[in-house]
């Protein structure tokens, strides 16, 4: 048996050893599309490209073709109820925002129907979208019925981005646009001369992906802005999970930072020769998907970019959460976790358990998810950079379906 076992975990590294990219494009519509745009709810992946919009149900193992079929959809968002998409394109004719109630089964035209949608966004029945044309941003309160043009109605808005009431528009030319009234009023940011192709609201953290001057980071709402580390090449998309940033660039495929965007790595194994312009990346499940010009959809596994690390060669008999170490630590400290091979848990990784990592400060709220997603059984390793938070005492906690542990470290600098 213990030999057995052993195998199984070699197996697994093995895997990780060998980890890359993988072209996901069956029923796509052929392995060479251009997928322009990507988006996920809790159980599809949605992908727009020429032939309008695709669905996939098994992580993008297989594809089909929605009924919106005969449009160029370049913007796609999704809410609790419903799925959008924005069409348009470069000489029209524009049919603006389409919608769907049954998870892309059927689709309905809005009554914003004239309109180059670049960027949609949603928060809850308030959706939003960016136009071209400098129309700017239209917004809808009662899920997609009704739409009115905001006073932000003279800017190429190619990106959007949602935390609360607070919506930011990225523009093309003059930067980042702030309304804290969801929608109602709008203020130019001081990242006001640059093209945001791309942003990502991650709690008060906003990243802005520019047009030849890389990702700038702003953690404190958008009242200040600082250049990242990736500071030189043209960004379209970006991810954010827990400490690792997912940025799709153009030409020089996926660039990833596991330590919030201070230092960044290229990560194009498995595209080849391809260096592609990556113009979507989203998360589902334990994977990171990406849409590429003339690639399709890649996929990869979320473990092999975030930081979450297999650590021994055998596959243990119980969860459990170890003392991170060393403890207390500045700015840095490592987390262990255990994961047993269990009823409907496979180690070949077709199927895991769904873990959540998540780090609290000392009055319970959250301050970073290291990881959220399938996990296949093994002993892993967390590293998390607290270098941005105050000295003090936080809790991790380690959950699954079956197991949940917490415990404290102390953060000293």
């Amino acid at each position: 048996m213990r030999n057995i076992i052993i195998i199984i975990a070699v197996l697994i590294f093995t895997s990780h050893s060998n980890s890359q990219w993988v072209r996901v494009t069956n029923g796509l519509g052929g392995i060479n599309v251009t997928v322009y745009t990507l988006a996920a709810n809790s159980n599809a992946m949605f992908a727009g490209n020429y032939g309008g919009v695709y669905k996939t149900t098994n992580n993008g193992s297989s594809w089909i073709q929605t009924p919106l079929n005969n449009r160029y959809v370049g913007a796609l968002t999704v809410n609790t109820i419903s799925v959008f998409a924005g069409s348009g394109g470069v000489a029209g004719p524009y049919y603006g925002v389409y919608m769907s109630t049954n998870n892309g089964t059927n689709w309905i035209q809005t009554s914003l129907n004239n309109r180059n949608i670049y960027s949609l966004a949603a928060n809850g029945n308030n959706i939003f979208a960016g136009t071209g044309g400098l129309y700017g941003v239209y917004s809808s309160t009662d899920n997609g019925a009704n739409w009115n043009q905001t006073l932000l109605n003279n800017r190429s808005v190619t990106s959007l981005a949602i935390n609360g009431n607070n919506v930011f528009a990225g523009t093309a030319v003059y930067g980042v646009y702030l309304s804290t009234d969801n929608g109602i009023s709008w203020s130019q940011t001081s990242l006001n001369n640059r093209s945001v192709n791309a942003l990502f609201v991650n709690g008060n953290d906003i990243f802005a992906g520019t047009l030849g001057y890389g990702i700038y980071l702003s953690t404190n709402n958008g009242a200040n802005w600082s250049q990242t580390a990736l500071n030189n090449v043209h960004i379209y998309s970006l991810a954010v999970n827990g400490n690792t940033i997912f940025a799709g660039t153009g030409g020089l495929g996926v660039y990833v930072s596991n330590n919030y965007g201070a230092s960044w790595v290229q990560r194009n194994e498995g595209f080849g020769n391809y260096s592609s312009q990556i113009f979507a990346c989203s998360i589902l499940n334990s994977y990171i998907f990406v849409g590429a010009d003339s690639g399709g959809v890649y996929r990869r596994p979320l473990v092999e970019l975030t930081g979450i690390n297999p650590v021994l060669l055998e596959i243990p008999n119980q969860f459990s959460l170890s003392q991170n170490y060393p403890n207390p630590f500045n700015p840095t400290t490592q987390i262990r976790f255990s994961i047993p091979l269990s009823r409907g848990v496979t180690a070949e990784g077709s199927q895991g358990v769904l873990v959540n990592l998540t780090i609290y400060d000392a009055m319970g709220r959250v301050v970073e998810t290291l990881h959220n997603g399938e996990l296949t059984p093994g002993t892993y390793e967390a590293d998390w950079n607290a270098s941005k938070y105050p000295s003090g005492v936080y809790f991790y906690k380690f959950s699954t379906a079956n197991f949940t542990q917490t415990k404290k470290m102390v953060l000293i600098k």
